[in-house]
């Protein structure tokens, strides 16, 4: 029949330890229930009659006996891990913030900027997968400084006159400050689309004749500028 298990002897700088330790520290601390399973069983206390006492279980008890055995008052502060294990590597975070930094490929992707959702989505396919949440995704972006922004279109002009045309607006706004410029959505217009009387509006008599193009609802109004006084 195996012997019971049993603390050694206590030394006297152990055993004042341990009782301060109970006396003096919070009911239910961790160090508190180990230091009582110490005395206890170093006082002849069997196992089963200390599980009871600190509430715990049998293997737990018999488990603190042996570290104790082992490491004497080390044994009071216990050796957990440091949680669950870490899933993304530092390989993993550079071919994440790589992939963010590049623009998709359209025969692949057929969108022009990533989100969280579809780089995570990205980042899981063949090649070499990389499982991530969006949260966490999020979180390795943001330590990176990288944010996913809003595509911008840009337009070229055709026109084979462009740049003397520019040399011209140049000249012009450098040489000739006061000058006024009418301008809309397609650019600036030229000057025979200034305000000017409809054809067909003078037909109708009355006070009705008049100018439409100032009209307020006229839909060339808003686009056109006049020339200051």
């Amino acid at each position: 029949m195996a012997e019971p298990v049993r603390a050694r002897r206590l030394t006297d700088q152990e055993g004042r330890r341990l009782l301060q330790i109970v006396r003096r520290g919070k009911h239910g601390s961790v160090r508190v229930r180990r230091a009582m399973i110490i005395m206890a069983s170093a006082s002849g206390t069997l196992v089963p009659a200390i599980a009871r006492l600190v509430a715990a279980g049998e293997g737990t008890v018999r488990d603190v006996i042996h570290a104790f055995n082992a490491r004497g008052l080390a044994a009071l502060d216990p050796r957990w891990a440091g949680g669950r294990p870490r899933l993304i590597s530092d390989g993993d975070i550079e071919v994440i913030v790589t992939a963010a930094r590049t623009r998709p490929e359209k025969p692949v992707q057929p969108f022009t900027r990533w989100s969280l959702r579809k780089l995570a989505g990205y980042l899981a396919g063949p090649g070499r997968p990389v499982r991530i949440g969006r949260e966490r995704l999020r979180q390795v972006l943001h330590e990176r400084g990288i944010s996913f922004q809003r595509t911008r279109a840009w337009r070229e002009s055709a026109d084979p006159d462009r740049d003397a045309k520019l040399d011209r607006i140049e000249y012009v706004t450098s040489a000739c400050p006061d000058r006024c410029f009418a301008s809309g959505r397609s650019g600036p217009l030229p000057v025979p689309a200034l305000p000017r009387r409809v054809p067909g509006a003078a037909r109708t008599a009355g006070p009705a004749a008049r100018d439409l193009s100032s009209h307020p609802r006229h839909p060339l109004l808003p686009r056109l500028l006049l020339r200051g006084r």
